[in-house]
């Protein structure tokens, strides 16, 4: 079966060569001999009731001086597509928004857009995981100074954050003496005006931040553990943090079976859970990064398991169609 798949990215041309999770995507597509085609947000443009874009051929490459080639681009229905992957960075801001207002005019005409349109939408990495309160750590999700403080005295030892931050930009860890709690959630919150979230600290940190990558929600056997660097409380690897795949915990298990029926609910088919000793602390939903990481420590091919998934949820999709038109005849 030959899928028609499009990617929506930042420009190809500016990744990181070792550690790009969608060029392991890409290059897993083209393994299939599947029609790749490439696109950026600015591509995108609604006329009329039709989803459509400004589309070019891709080639990719496992070469680190030339890793993709462009055809000529031509405008399409976007419906024209089987398969969108979203794959664009953070920020979450509102011309993510708007490319997913476009992108589920597609989904509406049969495109299966991944992940769901509405899910990228409604599910903010942060709050997301609040709704596992049986796997996550104390918190506190609010823009009220003075209750952020009284959260602070009563554990002692919080980690504060924005709700749409990435790569651990802006996370503040803050011990019971420190004098700078007042300025620091002054700035973060915009002096009581912006939400945000505090967490209990977990002291585990040290032995990493792990990224446990799920596909229909179900867990990939292996992890990345994030270790921070001397100093550090932030695993990010923009942080400076250094991977280590590693076998999940059987822990690390219960956590993904709580969450993986409410991924497959929402249609998020490919999704990081961001875990820290025995807690959930984030759900990664908009362009889950860590698949080189885990590939290469451990020989896996997560972008063919996902595009196995993939292949799989088109034929289902086309079978239940098919049984439709036949009830309708």
């Amino acid at each position: 079966m030959t899928i028609k798949i499009g990617v929506v990215m930042d420009p190809i041309s500016r990744i990181q060569y070792k550690k790009d999770s969608t060029l392991a995507m890409l290059w897993a597509v083209q393994d299939r001999d599947w029609q790749l085609y490439y696109m950026e947000p600015g591509d995108l443009f609604l006329e009329h009731a039709t989803a459509r874009a400004s589309m070019a051929p891709l080639t990719v490459f496992r070469d680190p001086g030339c890793w993709h080639e462009l055809g000529p681009a031509q405008t399409r229905d976007l419906a024209d597509l089987d398969v969108i992957l979203m794959r664009k960075d953070p920020p979450f801001d509102n011309e993510y928004i708007y490319a997913t207002y476009i992108l589920e005019a597609a989904e509406r005409e049969g495109t299966l857009v991944v992940n769901r349109c509405q899910s990228l939408r409604d599910c903010n990495e942060k709050v997301f995981a609040t709704l596992f309160p049986q796997c996550c750590p104390p918190l506190l999700v609010s823009s009220d100074i003075a209750r952020l403080k009284g959260f602070h005295i009563e554990h002692q030892d919080v980690i504060f954050k924005p709700l749409d931050g990435m790569g651990g930009a802006s996370i503040f860890r803050v011990q019971l003496a420190d004098p700078n709690i007042n300025v620091i959630l002054e700035t973060l919150t915009g002096f009581g005006k912006k939400t945000i979230m505090a967490q209990r600290f977990i002291p585990e940190i040290s032995e990493g931040d792990k990224r446990i990558l799920m596909i229909n929600g179900e867990p990939l056997p292996y992890c990345l553990a994030r270790i921070p660097s001397v100093g550090e409380t932030r695993g990010n690897l923009a942080a400076g943090g250094k991977g280590r795949p590693q076998l999940l915990s059987e822990h690390d298990q219960w956590i993904a079976g709580q969450v993986g029926p409410t991924l497959r609910e929402k249609g998020l088919l490919f999704v990081g859970l961001d875990v820290i000793g025995d807690y959930l602390t984030e759900i990664n939903v908009t362009s889950p990064t860590g698949i080189r990481e885990i590939d290469n420590g451990h020989q896996l091919d997560i972008g063919g398991q996902l595009m196995d998934c993939i292949a799989e949820t088109v034929q289902q999709r086309g079978r239940a169609e098919g049984n439709a038109a036949e009830h309708r005849q």
